[in-house]
């Protein structure tokens, strides 16, 4: 009934976002005790060239050597314990409340291991960043875990759950045969790049929050009931995480937040595609827009200073162009989410039209 189905889908949300308030003081806690920031304030080295990032440090240095990093442990550890709590109490209870574990192989197992395989691969560059000041793991490395776990998630879903197709709007699906796992990596190796919108305080948890309950809303109406449980549960644990990373910030989301949260995107587009009879992927530049805006104002950056030997933005991503010229951050992050929610809206309005 379509009544239990809202509600498999609305009490994971709100558990997730209970436990995450419960978290919060905890973790803040053992993260300030153990000053977890960085030591060094910047960037290092610019965007595709050796000038270094003189007004990034100038606008962030004080913020980034005194607020903990590793936020991001509250969103995927918050869902890690939700739906373990949810699996546990059906099986200590039974039915009804069986249903509420959203834990299954054809639509959450890809989901949920990409978003633990993120945060613990993220959490480890975290750790070296604020242990050793050397900027953490380095990028090719980070690439390559990202480019192998695309590259099974693909391969799953091309051999395991026999998905070889997306949708397009108005089209219908479009075959990729075998091609379909590469370019399965190519669009979770571009969302990954756009994990960079964590930069200013609450923009990256409100832009994700939102775009999963967008997610969410697409699987419910595709009766894809699992995965919208799962992508609710995420969105209500980056909810809680963004209570205390309003102006100012408790502390940031970082890599082990960023890499769980891109990787599980990617996953949940495309479960949200042809296993749903959906456009799940060919709506996600809509839906995800600001993450779109960040990569390909990025990779113009590059092009720019390789091609035309100067810069097209003072700063890329475009988010800290705004702040240089003299757009407040609160102002940058709540233009953020008023634009994330109306291209969400627009996103779920052409995913469902059939």
């Amino acid at each position: 009934m379509p009544f239990f189905d809202a509600a498999r889908v609305f009490i994971p949300f709100i558990v997730a976002f209970a436990v995450g308030i419960m978290l919060t003081p905890l973790l803040a806690d053992q993260l300030y005790k153990h000053r977890a920031w960085k030591k060094k304030a910047g960037k290092g080295k610019g965007l595709g060239d050796d000038t270094g990032t003189p007004l990034f440090d100038l606008l962030h240095k004080e913020r980034e050597v005194s607020t903990p990093r590793m936020g991001g442990l509250l969103v995927w550890g918050g869902v890690a314990i939700t739906s373990l709590f949810l699996m546990l109490l059906g099986w200590i209870f039974g039915p009804p409340l069986t249903l509420l574990n959203f834990v299954n192989r054809s639509q959450t197992w890809l989901p949920l291991a990409a978003l633990i395989v993120g945060g613990v691969v993220g959490f480890f560059d975290d750790l070296l960043e604020i242990t050793q000041s050397k900027g953490g793991l380095s990028l090719r490395w980070r690439l390559l875990v990202v480019a192998l776990f695309s590259a099974f998630a693909g391969w799953w879903f091309y051999a395991k759950l026999a998905v070889s197709t997306v949708g397009i709007p108005f089209f219908g699906a479009l075959p990729l045969g075998i091609f379909f796992i590469p370019f399965f990596m190519i669009v979770t190796l571009l969302l990954y790049g756009s994990g960079v919108i964590d930069g200013i305080d609450g923009l990256a948890g409100g832009v994700f929050a939102i775009i999963f309950m967008a997610y969410a809303g697409i699987a419910f109406a595709q009766h894809q009931v699992a995965l919208a449980a799962f992508a609710a549960t995420v969105s209500g644990a980056t909810f809680a995480f963004l209570w205390f990373n309003v102006p100012p910030a408790r502390f940031y989301l970082t890599e082990t937040g960023s890499m769980a949260l891109t990787l599980a995107l990617a996953v949940t587009a495309f479960s949200a595609d042809s296993l749903g009879k959906g456009v799940g992927v060919a709506v996600l530049p809509i839906i995800a827009l600001p993450l779109t805006a960040t990569v390909v104002t990025n990779i113009l950056q590059v092009f720019w200073k390789k091609v035309f030997k100067k810069k097209l933005f003072r700063i890329a991503p475009i988010h800290h162009h705004f702040e240089t010229m003299g757009w407040p951050p609160y102002k940058v992050t709540m233009r953020y989410w008023i634009i994330t929610i109306m291209a969400g809206v627009f996103g779920i309005a052409l995913a469902l039209l059939k």
